[in-house]
């Protein structure tokens, strides 16, 4: 397989499959871009970050939060608004609270970062006060959520499976158990964390775990009957919405490029602004016998690095193959000149410096 690269950004594929089982060929292209100077467009970044291959967390495993999910999903029916950062105090004066934005066309989700606090038991059990900061990271560690494995009886350990790897969870509400332990840092605007075997949702803005129960609905039934009629492939109830790394609130439709991006106290500055770029990556199939096939990448996941000033787009193109990988030995992605396209047809070698 050649794949020829003509984006000025990095480009990588692989194989997938559809429910049916029938194979998908898969190509990535994804850019890595500068914030802008106020008044300045998007630029590509002179370092580029290379297409993950590996989901990466923030610690351990399975025990701390996703990070970055590999880039090379088969399919996402909608994009993925991503970003990992840090809530920042306006002006950098000391708070204990702060409500934090992220706005990309006419999507917005918002919600409120607080300093460290704990869980105060006596007769009832309620918040303690937060304590103050200037910078607190934002992810998934730090939301509702986690592992109640106090208890001295293992069979009474439970998790909040919609965030496992949170914190300020308790079904077991005996004050020896909860006070005094951490609560979480981040809650929505409208439902402040009171009680900690409540039903929050956690607040982050990162990618969701593939095990977590907002994204396990989708993927599927492994039982026995699965392993008996269907394995190996998917089962029947597979959906392809399982392959969406981000919450269901951070879903949108596909962007074309040039919609406004606003953050709000996520940055030092307390508000930063900037458009999308507006790239077309055209991505061509070249068949065996001469037939190509045409399509057009789609943007489907934005990753936001207000910490780094940098953000990355990954655009996405699939081809359903009829029999397998080998039918497609070349596939173009971006632009390439009149010229190249007329030595192509010819069967000729293209010389840049002899057009």
């Amino acid at each position: 397989m050649d794949l020829i690269n003509a984006t000025n950004m990095l480009a990588g594929y692989t194989m997938g499959m559809k429910p049916d089982g029938r194979e998908l060929l898969v190509v990535a292209v994804k850019g890595t871009f500068d914030f802008p100077k106020p008044g300045e467009q998007v630029k590509l970044s002179a370092q580029q970050v290379p297409l993950v291959e590996a989901d990466t967390f923030t610690g351990e495993p399975g025990y701390s939060a996703p990070m970055y999910e590999v880039d090379y999903a088969p399919i996402k029916h909608k994009c993925d608004v991503l970003l990992n950062g840090s809530a920042y105090a306006p002006q950098g004066n000391p708070t204990d609270r702060v409500q934090v934005g992220l706005k990309l066309g006419n999507w917005m989700k918002t919600f409120i970062v607080t300093g460290d606090r704990q869980w105060q038991s006596g007769l009832t059990t309620s918040p303690g006060n937060p304590s103050q900061f200037t910078v607190m990271p934002i992810s998934y560690d730090k939301a509702f959520g986690g592992l109640d494995n106090f208890h001295e009886d293992k069979e009474k350990h439970t998790a909040y499976m919609l965030n496992p790897v949170g914190k300020g969870y308790h079904s077991n509400l005996s004050s020896s158990l909860v006070d005094e332990t951490p609560m979480p840092n981040t809650e929505a605007v409208n439902q402040p964390i009171t009680q900690p075997e409540g039903a929050y949702q956690p607040m982050a803005f990162g990618p969701v775990g593939r095990g977590w129960s907002s994204r396990l609905k989708h993927a599927g039934t492994y039982d026995q009957d699965w392993i008996d009629n269907t394995f190996p492939f998917l089962p029947t109830d597979f959906k392809e919405a399982y392959y969406q790394a981000a919450p269901d609130d951070q879903q949108i439709t596909y962007p074309k490029g040039g919609e406004e991006v606003v953050i709000v106290n996520l940055t030092p500055e307390g508000r930063t602004a900037f458009n999308l770029p507006v790239i077309d990556v055209p991505v061509v199939f070249f068949r065996k016998k001469g037939e190509r096939h045409e399509t057009q990448a789609v943007i489907d996941t934005v990753v936001i690095e207000p910490d780094k000033r940098i953000f990355t787009l990954t655009w996405r193109a699939c081809l359903p193959l009829k029999k397998n990988i080998f039918e497609i030995p070349q596939i173009l992605a971006g632009k390439k000149s009149r010229a190249w396209w007329r030595a192509r047809e010819l069967g000729k070698t293209y010389y840049p410096s002899m057009a």
